[in-house]
């Protein structure tokens, strides 16, 4: 009786002792999420309620516009990171789920020659078009000179043309050759068009084009820089960014700097229009400068960045509108500077470039964020 005893006790503190440790077990679990958690959250600002587990992807130098691929895994992005070796802009992909830059530098995929922008992965996901000024010098562009006014200006290298490349970094064919500026281009979620940038008419339009870069069609015909298109998740509508200069002294500067290749985008509003470029309507009126637009997965919001509410011209944060204009909600809390905000085609998560965490330089970084409705 006493041996039976004795075994049924010390089974019972074999088995107390497996629960304890199970149980320490998934405290220690715990706890690492938690640690893990709180990591993420540090990088999230009070307010910030659409966003949760913030993660940092790059580690220096200006890093913009990410965008993802059609199955939600990959992400393509522009960088100038110096410890890449890089003299300007140039286009790199890497992982969305696995991307810490800490770990390497990711897979380029523009050629290193000239300077590049506005890269967007094609319908399968093993091509990418990006737009490169390669063909007109292999050196970077020269940057604009700083005005004695203090205005900010944007450079339209008119060496510009887009260009089709597969994972590798091949180019696999060039879509545009018309003389002048040609970029900024996306591709509709409908898999049959892409909408660019040109200046091909002497103004800065919109245009579309099949996949293979047939079919260009001009959808935009008003004065002033219409860019930053895209398309709405169902592929029927377009939303962009754009200077209307008005008065006499506003259009004759607006056509003089075109002339020298430059635009400010300091006075940009967000319109909406069809995917033929009719029914053009005006989403913002807010002053300042109203760009970055990208379509909320429920096809009828807007997330944007802007600088409308800041005392100073670049404090610059996401914001959230209907299309129609109204229900105005701020997402981002940066005292610097949030923009190029793209949700992932499942709708869960949100790519963003930010100046948080980046110890007072003036890195721009890349995070994504869980989209919390």
């Amino acid at each position: 009786m006493l041996k039976n005893y004795s075994i049924f006790f010390l089974a019972f503190l074999l088995t107390q002792t497996a629960c304890n440790n199970a149980k320490q077990s998934k405290e220690k679990i715990s706890d690492s999420i938690q640690a893990e958690s709180a990591m993420e959250d540090s990088l999230k600002y009070d307010n910030e309620a659409h966003l949760s587990n913030i993660r940092q992807l790059t580690f220096g130098g200006d890093n913009a516009e990410a965008y993802w691929s059609f199955d939600n895994t990959m992400l393509v992005f522009q960088s100038n990171n110096e410890a890449w070796d890089l003299g300007c802009d140039q286009i790199f992909y890497t992982e969305a789920e696995h991307g810490d830059m800490r770990k390497g530098k990711p897979k380029m995929l523009s050629t290193g020659l000239g300077r590049t922008t506005c890269a967007y992965f094609m319908p399968g996901d093993t091509t990418i078009i990006y737009a490169s000024t390669h063909l007109g010098g292999e050196n970077c562009p020269p940057v604009p000179e700083r005005r004695t006014d203090g205005k900010y200006l944007w450079p339209i290298y008119n060496s510009y043309d887009i260009f089709i490349a597969d994972l590798e970094g091949n180019i696999l064919k060039q879509l545009t050759k018309e003389d002048g500026y040609d970029a900024e281009a996306t591709v509709s979620p409908k898999r049959d068009k892409i909408v660019f940038t040109s200046d091909r008419s002497g103004d800065l339009e919109l245009y579309t084009m099949d996949l293979d870069g047939g079919n260009v069609t001009q959808i935009t015909d008003e004065l002033g820089y219409d860019g930053g298109a895209f398309f709405s998740p169902d592929g029927s509508k377009i939303v962009f960014r754009a200077s209307r200069p008005q008065s006499n002294e506003e259009i004759k500067e607006y056509k003089e700097l075109l002339k020298e290749g430059l635009v400010a985008p300091t006075a940009m509003e967000l319109f909406v229009c069809d995917a033929d470029g009719s029914n053009l309507k005006q989403v913002t009126k807010l002053g300042k400068a109203n760009w970055a637009p990208f379509y909320h997965p429920s096809g009828n919001k807007i997330i944007f960045s802007s600088n409308h509410k800041g005392q100073r011209g670049f404090e610059f944060n996401l914001f959230m509108i209907n299309e129609d204009g109204t229900g105005l909600e701020q997402i981002t809390r940066d005292p610097v500077f949030d923009a190029f905000p793209m949700f992932s085609p499942d709708g869960k998560k949100l790519v963003f470039s930010s100046n948080r965490n980046n110890q007072g330089t003036r890195d721009t970084n890349l995070f994504i964020a869980d989209w919390i409705e």
